[in-house]
């Protein structure tokens, strides 16, 4: 046997050897290499043409997601429509099925870092088809202006001002939707922002119509607290690490660097503005199960005016654990999913513990073998079986409970 031969056979098993040792806590090992390499190498590129000043960080994903944009191109099933509210893209995907009973419908926000594409991804718009098709429901998907260029608050704004026009009796008079089926939902910070909007609309008498049920897909919903156990535990995680997510937060509320190392070392929480840690206090709101001997340090608080600077940090319509049990004990039944390997499952899981507390229905699904995206991983070479049963799995609720 020739030394190329050998070397090339001790290559592939120490390959195999890692894949192995590295995602044997995942389905479909080898697939989960292909996608956490894609998104390592995507980052790495994207961070050093950043430094060479070829192209901005955010940019160049901008530039590797137009090959995965769709029209609106209807089917036998679906009638696909664009439109703009406000100046805002919105996209209708309206069934064909005749029925004498007025339909159901979801407004979907969808995630990507509050940066990156919006519905017309594939992925989304494959995902919107599906259910309107299955659930014989009318899919309105929203878009927001994006980061870096527009900062919080005006991706809530744009957000809530389509709610605001969208939940009337006329407007959804001519889509035939029932006013008494609505649910919201969204995935990743796509759902932190339903999260708030939901919150903010229960109590709003400007919206005379109110959702059914809320559907949150592992949420971002608090930027107070850079150190829960899962931070520590997925800090170099599949889809989103610790360092892209502070840099999320950063972008979504400034431009100024000096704010990305007091998240890091989290220390971007004065002293006077403690009382709101209860709010993500992980100690008291993870079950025991999530916790696995992570020890509840004291926190090093910010500086005073942190807060005079980027108020965005403990603002609820961002940080929607934030929220008082009043502002909870209004919300519609629930469905949360969170993933065991996710930098945000603390998030979603403290957000049961609190809203069961305060009287709200809550359908929790998680995954232990779950990571960040894998609810939408349905298009090559990112697809994956867990994504279709998870998604099976929604649609049966949303069937049983809309």
């Amino acid at each position: 046997m020739g030394t190329k031969a050998v070397c090339l056979m001790t290559a592939c098993a120490l390959l195999a050897w890692y894949i192995h040792a590295s995602f044997s806590d995942f389905e479909q090992p080898w697939k989960m290499f292909l996608i956490h390499s894609l998104t390592k190498t995507s980052m790495f590129v994207a961070t050093a043409f950043e430094k060479m000043n070829i192209v901005g960080f955010w940019e160049f994903y901008d530039i590797l997601l137009q090959g995965q944009m769709t029209a609106p191109i209807s089917n036998e099933n679906i009638t696909v429509i664009d439109t703009t509210v406000n100046d805002i893209l919105v996209r209708y995907y309206v069934p064909k099925k005749k029925s004498q009973e007025l339909k159901k419908a979801l407004i979907y926000f969808h995630g990507g870092g509050i940066s990156l594409g919006n519905i017309a991804l594939i992925h989304y718009d494959t995902f919107a088809r599906w259910t309107a098709d299955r659930l014989d429901a009318v899919f309105i998907a929203p878009d927001y202006r994006k980061i870096p260029e527009h900062h919080h608050p005006t991706q809530w704004n744009d957000a809530y001002e389509f709610l605001k026009f969208f939940l009337q009796p006329e407007t959804l008079a001519k889509y035939g939707i029932d006013p008494t089926r609505i649910g919201i939902l969204g995935d990743s910070t796509g759902a932190g922002m339903a999260t708030a909007l939901i919150q903010q609309l229960m109590g709003d008498p400007e919206i005379p119509i109110k959702p059914k049920i809320q559907i949150l897909i592992y949420p971002a919903l608090q930027m107070v607290d850079t150190d829960l156990p899962s931070y520590r535990e997925n800090e170099y995680g599949i889809m989103l690490n610790k360092d892209l997510a502070i840099r999320i937060i950063r972008d979504f509320l400034t431009s100024d660097e000096s704010l990305k190392q007091d998240l890091k070392a989290n220390q971007h929480i004065p002293i006077e503005y403690k009382h709101l840690l209860k709010f993500v206090n992980w100690s008291t709101l993870l079950p025991e199960r999530f916790k696995k001997g992570h020890v509840y340090t004291n926190r090093i608080y910010g500086s005073s005016d942190i807060i005079e600077k980027f108020p965005g940090i403990i603002d609820p319509k961002i940080n929607p654990l934030l929220a008082n049990d009043s502002t909870l004990s209004l919300l519609p039944l629930t469905y949360i999913l969170t993933c065991q390997h996710d930098l945000l499952r603390d998030d979603g899981v403290m957000y049961v513990s609190r809203l069961r507390r305060n009287g709200v229905q809550v359908f929790h699904e998680h995954v232990e073998k779950g990571f960040h995206g894998a609810f939408l991983s349905i298009i090559w070479p990112y697809n994956l079986d867990i994504s279709l049963r998870l998604i099976d799995n929604l649609i049966i609720w949303l069937n049983e409970n809309l």
